[in-house]
């Protein structure tokens, strides 16, 4: 299989959406997924999808969705000019949390958008998708920083909007690191290397031995 082969992102989903050994495809109603590519080049990468998501076949439509919206505005950004996918193209019953086996049963698929896509940045959100691009790393600790993946292509690091929920004292956060992503994109930022230790010590961060490749 050559990514080159495919002509659009909708070619792409239809493709994994069959070939794809994911169990969560018994108990969910569709794949969830987005097919616009986006003109800015950002790329946010959640964990799985919801229930409203399962529904509509489209990522972060929910109350996480709405605030993520709220906070693009805040950065002068629209849903429209950035691309949101997940970990997981499906839905875990009851909302838990995606298991280790699902998580690599979608990866070939979170692989060929980013190959696709060839982001100008990725932006995890939540440990689930960090755990994707820096094993090890704890979101608590590298939230609102940029890293450079052994790929080439930067990291922002942001928690989920949807720990917001539960803790909307977290929402402050949240802005602030919206914020200084935006500093990042016009260049006030710059990414850590996975060789700079001393720059990730200084941050509160572990020595970063190896980063996953795309």
């Amino acid at each position: 299989m050559n990514i080159q082969e495919f002509k659009n992102l909708n070619e792409i989903h239809q493709y994994f959406a069959v070939h794809n050994r994911c169990k969560l495809k018994k108990s969910a109603t569709q794949p969830v997924y987005e097919i616009n590519t986006p003109k800015s080049g950002i790329v946010f990468v959640g964990e799985a999808p919801g229930l409203n998501e399962d529904k509509l076949g489209k990522p972060f439509v929910g109350a996480a969705g709405k605030l993520l919206d709220e906070l693009l505005e805040g950065i002068g950004y629209t849903r429209e000019d950035v691309y949101v996918t997940n970990v997981v193209k499906y839905r875990p019953p009851d909302n838990r949390e995606p298991l280790p086996e699902e998580k690599d049963s979608c990866r070939v698929w979170l692989n060929a958008e980013l190959i696709f896509l060839k982001p100008k940045v990725i932006i995890p959100l939540g440990r689930h998708a960090l755990e994707r691009f820096l094993p090890g790393q704890q979101i608590s600790l590298v939230h609102g920083q940029a890293f450079t993946h052994s790929s080439g292509t930067p990291l922002f690091a942001m928690y989920h909007p949807a720990v917001v929920l539960y803790n909307p004292t977290l929402k402050d956060t949240l802005v602030k690191d919206f914020s200084s992503l935006k500093d990042f994109l016009e260049g006030k930022i710059k990414a850590i290397e996975s060789t700079d230790t001393k720059s990730i010590q200084k941050k509160k961060q572990n020595v970063i031995d190896e980063i996953l490749k795309l």
